[in-house]
């Protein structure tokens, strides 16, 4: 037996076996009390460790990984090792312990004391306990017969069979190290008439070498890229340390995106996004060269709604693109906000930052003056991508304001920070910074949805995350 087992157990039953025993000490009328406490904690003792012993994969552990882990522990997915069996299992016995307890897996950043989410995949301390009572029990598989039954999965993508699928025109070469600008590509969809989309999915062929994709929807007559050539990769404009307005703003609808732990987007029934006539897909790949030169073709799949939706879901955000964060700066702070302009319905947020970002918070401020906090999330980690849907919807009354404060950290004390002499301004690679809350609002889908866009900038739009 390994010498940690049922290490906590022991402590605690030894810690309350001490106090119990000093109190007979000191108190030696009270005998027949503390001896009936001293058998109590024998027996709680016992019982746990035993509890701990009987603990196994196949009827204890895999119904966690299946409602927790395997969306991404399978293959094909982002994860680097599957999670399906206990033959994948076991080999990782020791690091599902550690992480499970140090709570960096699975990945959630949402401070618990607020708001409540529909996707949390934070473990609660019955699981944990479950997963580390049966690791330090030997990591048994049990009983075959109590293995549940395989979750299913459509093979190739995290969504239903797509009903149109649009790639990039050919692999891109991703170099086995340097600096890779952000790619775009322009996909005409060919659509003839408006098209309701009830799920998308964007998925590299490498995810490797993919820090997110972003696929845009441009409609006809919009400015964004206007005049670049379809089915080509081409590279936006730098940013300007001088530049005096906001090019930050985002250039059209945001239909879906991909990033480490995002999932694909699957929207309730009646809920669609809209793709009108003629309309373009415009893809945003960042790549990042990892030493090892590859290839990615990335795809983007749609679902289409059976029937028209009652509800349109319009992604939007609240953006800051003007900050100039000092060097050396460990607590930079950021605003951003958005005024709603008409009755809507908030569904998900989505905080975006770079390197340096630091903590992000969303609060709602109503027109009556209520103020309510939605989320936060205090130690942000731009590795992971995550949105976080709300359990339930909340009406948003006209003029209510949606407020983001972002905190980012550029000092030599932050590990991430690629150069705590620089002065940062907003830039699409992660040496630059980004502050941007995405939400997902939900209206009457009879609605024009210029009605909830903000006004448009004075400077062409610029593509960003």
């Amino acid at each position: 037996m390994n010498e940690n087992t049922h290490a906590i157990d022991s402590i605690t039953v030894y810690s309350s076996l001490n106090a119990a025993l000093t109190s007979l000490c000191q108190e030696p009328e009270s005998m027949g009390r503390t001896l009936s406490t001293i058998a109590v904690i024998l027996y709680l003792g016992v019982y746990s460790i035993a509890q701990n012993a009987a603990v196994t994969f196949t009827r204890d552990v895999a119904p966690i990984l299946q409602k927790h882990c395997q969306t991404c522990h399978r293959p094909g997915e982002a994860a680097p090792f599957p999670l399906l069996t206990y033959e994948q299992a076991r080999p990782w016995a020791a690091s599902m312990k550690r992480v499970v307890k140090e709570k960096v897996m699975p990945p959630w950043f949402a401070d618990p004391g607020v708001g409540h989410f529909a996707n949390d995949r934070s473990l609660t301390e019955k699981e944990i306990n479950t997963i580390v009572a049966w690791v330090n029990a030997g990591a048994s598989q049990g009983d075959p017969a109590e293995m549940p039954s395989p979750s299913t999965f459509t093979e190739g993508w995290g969504i239903p069979k797509p009903d149109a699928i649009f790639e990039l025109p050919r692999a891109f070469d991703v170099p086995a190290s340097g600096m890779v600008e952000y790619q775009y590509v322009i996909l005409p969809t060919g659509f003839t008439k408006d098209t309701w989309v009830q799920a998308a999915e964007a998925r590299p062929t490498d995810r490797s070498v993919v820090h997110h994709i972003i696929a845009y929807v441009r409609e006809p007559g919009s400015n964004y890229f206007k005049g670049q050539k379809t089915g080509v990769f081409f590279e936006a404009p730098p940013p300007k340390q001088d530049e005096k307005t906001d090019t930050s703003a985002l250039p059209s609808d945001f239909l879906v995106g991909y990033a480490p732990g995002q999932p694909a987007e699957i929207l309730q029934p009646g809920q669609g996004k809209l793709i009108k006539a003629g309309s373009d897909i415009v893809l945003e790949v960042h790549y990042t060269p990892n030493g090892t030169a590859t290839t990615d073709r990335t795809r983007l799949g749609l679902v289409f709604a059976k029937e028209t939706p009652k509800e349109r879901v319009l992604t939007l955000s609240a953006v800051n693109g003007t900050f100039k964060i000092p060097p050396g700066d460990p607590n930079y702070r950021v605003d951003a906000d958005f005024d709603v302009p008409r009755e809507v319905k908030l569904v998900a947020l989505h905080p975006h930052m770079h390197t340096r970002g630091k903590d992000f918070e969303y609060r709602l401020q109503f027109p009556n003056g209520e103020t309510r906090t939605l989320l936060k999330v205090p130690a942000y980690n731009w590795h992971w991508q995550l949105w976080y849907n709300l359990d339930e919807p909340i009406t948003l009354p006209q003029g209510t304001k949606i407020e983001c404060t972002a905190h980012f950290d550029n000092s030599a004390g932050n590990p991430e920070n690629p150069d705590p002499t620089k002065t940062v301004i907003w830039g699409q690679q992660n040496s630059d910074e980004m502050m941007v809350g995405f939400f997902n609002l939900v209206f009457d889908a009879k609605l024009p949805a210029s009605d909830l866009l903000p006004h448009p900038k004075s400077a062409p739009p610029v593509a960003k995350n």
